[in-house]
């Protein structure tokens, strides 16, 4: 098997753990999060052999599941797990505009820029339309787990945030080809 399909399956093998043990278990989320907290690890791990470098946005998404999938089991309590995601996203987005605003910094520019190269004013939009979604979907998790049933939130999790994230890819080709050098 090559290289880019185990990177495929450290991404997301986790998140596919996580919902088939959370639902065989009959929705139970005590049973579901020790998987993903270990699978979280070993994706880490496989990623880090395979590329022989800290991959620095899984690891620090191995550390954030941890952390609250651990204060969730501890204090048998989902709303640590439900709020991880409402984090993860803002935190992002704070790294986004602040980076740009304050230590002029461009994150998309840095992590994309062996991938594609853009103008200088095509990197600052892509960043700060990036900084946004991670806004709206902040927003967007914390509607969800706040207004509706854990199952609901669960399936959100796994079939609505990959989908919106790969929409929201596809509509910023048009930007990446306008100003692509």
């Amino acid at each position: 098997m090559n290289k880019s399909f185990f990177k495929f399956a450290a991404d997301f093998g986790p998140l596919l753990i996580f919902f088939v043990i959370y639902y065989k278990s009959g929705n139970n989320l005590a049973v579901a999060i020790p998987p993903l907290i270990i699978s979280t690890i070993i994706a880490v791990i496989v990623i880090y052999l395979l590329e022989k470098k800290i991959p620095y946005v899984p690891l620090l998404g191995g550390i954030i599941i941890s952390f609250f999938g651990g204060l969730t089991l501890y204090f048998n309590n989902p709303v640590f797990l439900y709020m991880k995601p409402t984090i993860i996203n803002i935190i992002f987005a704070i790294i986004l505009i602040i980076g740009r605003n304050f230590f002029k910094k461009n994150f998309i520019k840095f992590f994309f820029k062996s991938a594609f190269q853009l103008k200088d004013e095509g990197w600052d939009k892509l960043n700060n339309r990036w900084a946004y979604f991670f806004i709206f979907l902040a927003i967007l998790n914390e509607i969800i787990w706040r207004t509706q049933p854990e199952a609901t939130w669960v399936n959100f999790k796994v079939w609505g945030i990959l989908p919106l994230t790969f929409i929201f890819t596809a509509f910023q080709l048009s930007l990446i080809n306008k100003y692509k050098v």
